[in-house]
């Protein structure tokens, strides 16, 4: 542009004499810019003389950046170019439908529209044409489930902003989360009809041990779920029939220094007893009952309810459920899967298990769960996933030469504590006085106990 305004191309020596077909001199304005058509067509830019007036004209007004092409700079939106109010009423109205029954774009078009002929009247946009509309809506809702199921559609309009907080637990007992679910099995009750049950069950965040799993009809109890915490904290016995490689004596527990300690782990499952020092529960009425917070009070549980609408707050015993179904209910005779479309064509009928029969078998099935590797784990020692029961062992040990807060998992360790460590430094006090602690809260648990078997013998 410079070279058809002047004669010279910048870059020219001041004392340079311009090209005989750009010389001002002897030549018109359009002769030089045929001329430069000519130029950047042979050198492989088809370019016309409109073109290159065009651009003189552009450069002469708005200097170099005027001769940007103008699509690079539009600026780009994900909309395109639909009217702002348009897509600001589309978004409100997509919000709008999270609740409501699932219905057709032609309805979310049609509310549109009414909402912003209410909200601007006569100078209110027209809206684009339908197969435009249809792209738009389909590029705002991608995820939203927005035309699809409305249980789905609530569930991902119920997740966090941002990311997911990991529940963290640095010793067994730290953490434990709490929560009941329907299982996905059907059990035959005294009266040969064959019924869902429930499936209330405590998860240790630190090792991922089902501390306790207990099985009931449907409308699981306050004393039901004070039930859990007495069992969590006694050992699981032996069963008839059970193989002996769920022994403990078999496993990596330290079996026969808790056989000295405690005579019923002679016979006792491999599978630890951790004591909680927290739960976290959902704000169902069976764990802020009375019931429940006194039993976690008489224990020295404290209580800790997730945030309304917050299930990501349970995230580890919702996913262990989950893992259940998979793992151990599918193989159950009476499974029914978890919704009707995924039930056989006579579930009723090929449940044989009562109640208390579909109890052991949950409880021979933890065992197994102890000793699968957990991909959550991660060995201290080698970056490698381990069972629940290796991360048990791990953990007290590392939590121990730090001089943090000390949990034992086992119930003789927590009753025998060395008053000095390994390497003959001497104990703080506090650890003392929290020996003493968990200590109380295991005798208090055998009280528990006897009050809820009284309770059951009465009738409700």
């Amino acid at each position: 542009m410079i070279e058809v305004e002047t004669g010279r191309p910048p870059s020219a020596a001041p004392d340079a004499l311009p090209r005989p077909q750009y010389d001002p001199a002897t030549t018109t304005v359009r002769q030089r810019e045929a001329a430069k058509a000519a130029e950047l067509t042979a050198a492989g830019v088809a370019t016309s003389a409109i073109t290159v007036q065009r651009m003189r004209h552009r450069y002469r007004s708005g200097g170099l950046r005027a001769l940007v092409d103008g699509r690079l700079t539009r600026p780009m939106t994900p909309h395109g170019r639909t009217d702002p109010r348009v897509v600001e009423a589309i978004r409100a109205a997509i919000a709008a439908e999270t609740n409501t029954s699932t219905g057709t774009r032609d309805r979310l078009r049609h509310r549109v529209q009414m909402a912003l002929a209410d909200s601007y009247g006569d100078d209110a946009p027209s809206l684009p044409s339908k197969a435009t509309f249809n792209r738009l809506v389909t590029s705002m809702t991608t995820g939203r489930h927005t035309f699809g199921s409305a249980k789905t559609r609530r569930s991902a309009a119920n997740r966090p902003p941002g990311a997911f907080t990991v529940t963290w637990a640095s010793r067994p007992g730290q953490h434990v989360q709490i929560d009941t679910t329907p299982l996905d099995v059907l059990a035959v009750f005294d009266d040969g009809v064959a019924r869902r049950v429930e499936l209330t069950a405590a998860v240790d965040v630190a090792t991922r041990t089902i501390g306790a799993g207990l099985l009931r009809p449907v409308g699981t109890k306050a004393v039901d779920a004070s039930l859990l915490l007495a069992r969590m904290l006694v050992p699981e016995p032996m069963r008839p029939g059970w193989a002996d490689s769920l022994r403990m004596s078999v496993s990596r527990l330290p079996h026969r220094s808790l056989a000295d300690i405690d005579a019923r782990m002679a016979d006792a499952a491999a599978k630890p007893v951790i004591v909680p020092e927290a739960s976290g529960c959902d704000r169902g009425k069976v764990f802020l009952s009375e019931t429940f917070v006194r039993s976690c009070e008489r224990l020295g549980i404290s209580v800790l309810p997730s945030y309304p609408r917050t299930p990501t707050d349970n995230s580890i015993v919702e996913a262990t459920f989950s893992a259940m179904n998979t793992l151990f209910c599918q193989y159950v005779s009476g499974h029914v899967g978890r919704d009707v479309t995924r039930r056989s064509q006579d579930a009723e009928a090929e449940a044989v298990w009562s109640l208390a029969q579909l109890q052991e078998l949950f409880d021979e099935w933890v065992l197994h769960w102890q000793r699968r590797p957990h991909e959550g784990l991660l060995s201290p020692d080698a970056a490698r996933a381990v069972c629940q029961t290796q991360h048990t062992q791990a953990v007290p040990h590392r939590t121990r030469q730090t001089h943090d807060r000390t949990t034992q998992t086992l119930l003789a360790t927590t009753q025998q504590r060395p008053h000095r460590h390994l390497d003959g430094r001497p104990i703080p006090r506090r650890h003392k006085l929290e020996q003493r602690t968990t200590t109380t809260r295991l005798l208090r648990a055998s009280e528990i106990l006897s009050h809820i078997a009284v309770q059951q013998t009465q009738p409700i």
